[in-house]
């Protein structure tokens, strides 16, 4: 349903994009604040049990953005989603990284993500098919059930998994010291955006331009799907790309957000017709997709023992802040 729950609320639930805008930017909203809380849940208490307590919230997500009600039930699915997202926020990065540095491949964390990340939206391709597909042939019912039964599916995969031991500052694969910045210090904080920052504005662009791409009239759920899945698939691959590069810091994703600001400008240019608006916001959802395995590799680099979560939730809180921005204006944009 990740490519039709906009429609489900304007078309089936009969609530206004300028409002649907607004319940995501809430939801937005919800996630920026509940980052550093759960991100700190996940460094105090363990990454897997972070992980699932997400997983369950978004399950009873899921069940709200199928049975709610109105604008209230929306609100609250939104918010439900928001919670689930930030417990499992930065736990994931951080675990992965946990597990490459217990097993001495911490080098190779960068190119794990890429490639996972690639995996997980070149299925996210195939899903956004299926469910317009399974939408256009049985109802919506049908396929809010197959998504509620997938963040099951997902809540056992979480049960499944094993942390391992933190090893600390310890040595690389070369047997070489590996430098971790003081969490404490202003130039770690200074580091930490230069980081964040390009990416998050990218992702602000790159949900302001799908919006709009979303909300231009159109009414059938399989081309809508098609749409999303383009767009998908856009960002995998830059994913895909990202795993065969070497490790980047702040230069790069600042030359990344500067492309991003080129195709902003070409999605702008036409802004009230689907067809010219297409490869503006396929390329932010390229590069959004080539950024995102860097920054994370890179914040992971930068980060201590007892504040990788927290590191990864300021960077996917800063997202949200774009994102929620370019979301609101977005929807004022359309209601113009």
């Amino acid at each position: 349903m990740h490519g039709l729950y906009l429609l489900w609320w304007v078309q089936e639930r009969h609530i206004s994009p300028p409002i649907v805008a607004a319940i995501l930017a809430a939801g937005d909203l919800a996630v920026t604040v509940l980052e550093i809380p759960t991100g700190w849940f996940a460094d105090r208490f363990g990454y897997r049990l972070s992980l699932i307590v997400g997983s369950v919230i978004q399950v009873a997500g899921m069940l709200c953005c199928w049975l709610g009600q109105g604008i209230p039930g929306v609100l609250a699915a939104s918010l439900l989603v928001a919670l689930g997202d930030g417990f499992r926020s930065g736990a994931d990065q951080a675990l992965l990284y946990q597990s490459c540095a217990f097993l001495n491949r911490r080098h190779d964390f960068q190119k794990i993500e890429a490639k996972a990340r690639t995996v997980q939206l070149a299925a996210m391709v195939g899903l956004v098919l299926a469910g317009g597909a399974i939408v256009e042939t049985w109802g919506f019912g049908v396929g809010w059930l197959v998504e509620t039964s997938l963040c099951a599916v997902g809540l056992i995969i979480a049960c499944a998994m094993v942390e391992p031991p933190a090893t600390g500052d310890a040595t690389g694969s070369d047997g070489s010291a590996i430098p971790q910045a003081d969490s404490r210090g202003g130039s770690y904080i200074w580091a930490l955006l230069a980081l964040t920052a390009p990416a998050a504005l990218l992702s602000g662009a790159t949900t302001a331009a799908s919006f709009w791409a979303q909300t231009m009239g159109e009414r059938d759920p399989r081309r809508m799907a098609v749409l999303v899945a383009a767009l998908t698939l856009a960002e995998a691959t830059g994913s895909m790309i990202a795993a065969r590069l070497p490790a980047l810091g702040a230069r790069s994703q600042t030359i990344l957000a500067g492309c991003g600001a080129v195709a902003m400008a070409t999605a702008l240019a036409q802004p009230s017709t689907l067809l010219p608006l297409l490869p503006g916001v396929v390329s932010l959802a390229f590069l959004l997709g080539l950024a995102h395995p860097l920054r994370a590799a890179a914040i992971q680099r930068l980060a201590s023992d007892g504040v990788r979560a927290q590191a990864a939730s300021i960077a996917n809180a800063c997202d949200k802040v774009c994102d929620t921005v370019a979301l609101t204006l977005a929807g004022l944009s359309r209601r113009r």
